[in-house]
């Protein structure tokens, strides 16, 4: 008993200290927030990536080894006990059957951790974009969004369809912010959203090439590939006047504004914000247009092979804590 509560006591200190430092940065990015030497510190820790470090992995299975270690050494006590009170089985073995649910619960977590499969993507309705090297294609079918009367949005909603690898088997699912569609043993969270618009290239007054570009995309002019035009950012309501935007960055597009970079051989030779039918004009031939504002959704894929023992592990905990709190013997 001493070691297993000096381990959750570690346990919990360092759960409470690294959720202080922000996971998965550089180095660099620890240095500017905190200095060098702290920064220093927090990888030589592996403070960065705290749950998948060595002294972490370790404390975890010290106490998981307790766990199985005292279950173990209790089971002939335990028998001889119940065999001197028949009528109060549940009393007797509550906690014991209340450790296993702990240990199966942290194993089924620890091995899923390990062995988890998680990927982003992003795409416009129509796109059909491969999920990683699963084999797996992925269309976003639609992608839609609810909107509140103030012009905010409620929901964003995204309808699937994923096909193997051979293109013969195919599921279609819907997912929506806290409701993921569950395809080909993969589950698919609605993450976040984006915003696209289709960009217009004219050459003395024909078009020249049309692009559907997303936040932070470019574009190289197709016969002078020096000149690139980048969609930098979005505006749903801009005012041209003051120069001012929403706050709101989930707002239905009432006044788009389109916020543009002109790059000549890398160097940056324009900037502005465009309005709806605003246009830019390059070299006296080059004419450039913004229309069609439109959102992409970007989707998070996860796989957790073994969230299965988990959810196991969570309900004999339960049905232990039952046994011992509620079913005993008085």
């Amino acid at each position: 008993m001493p070691l297993a509560i000096t381990l959750l006591v570690m346990l919990a200190a360092a759960c409470g200290v690294c959720s202080a430092v922000p996971q998965g940065q550089t180095y660099e990015w620890y240095a500017s927030q905190y200095g060098e030497r702290t920064a220093a510190v927090i990888m030589a820790l592996h403070a960065d990536d705290a749950y998948h470090s060595w002294w972490f992995l370790a404390l975890s299975g010290f106490l998981c080894l307790s766990l199985l270690m005292c279950n173990l050494i209790r089971i002939k006590p335990l028998i001889r006990r119940t065999g001197k009170e028949p009528g109060n089985f549940a009393g007797i073995w509550g906690a014991w059957v209340c450790h296993l649910g702990i240990l199966l619960l942290i194993i089924g977590f620890a091995l899923g951790q390990m062995t988890q499969e998680e990927y982003t993507i992003s795409g416009l309705p129509g796109d059909t974009v491969p999920l990683a090297d699963t084999g797996l294609q992925v269309t976003v079918d639609d992608f839609m969004i609810d909107w509140r009367e103030d012009g905010t949005a409620g929901q964003y909603t995204a309808e699937l369809t994923v096909r193997s690898a051979d293109g013969k088997d195919e599921q279609q699912g819907t997912a929506s912010v806290n409701h993921p569609a569950e395809l080909f043993g993969y589950e698919f969270f609605q993450n976040s959203a984006g915003w696209a618009a289709d960009v217009t290239v004219e050459k003395n007054g024909e078009i020249l090439q049309k692009k559907t570009l997303c936040v932070q995309e470019y574009m190289p002019l197709e016969d002078d590939p020096d000149i690139v035009v980048m969609f930098y950012n979005f505006y749903p309501n801009y005012d041209g006047e003051t120069g001012t935007v929403s706050p709101m960055a989930s707002t239905r597009p009432e006044k788009p504004g389109y916020l543009y970079m002109v790059f000549y051989q890398g160097e940056v030779r324009g900037m502005n914000v465009l309005e709806t039918d605003d246009e830019i004009t390059i070299d006296q031939e080059y004419t450039v247009r913004f229309s069609n504002p439109s959102n992409y959704t970007l989707l998070m894929v996860k796989r957790d092979r073994f969230s299965w023992m988990a959810m196991l592990g969570a309900a004999i905990l339960m049905a232990g804590l039952v046994m011992a709190f509620y079913l005993r013997k008085r």
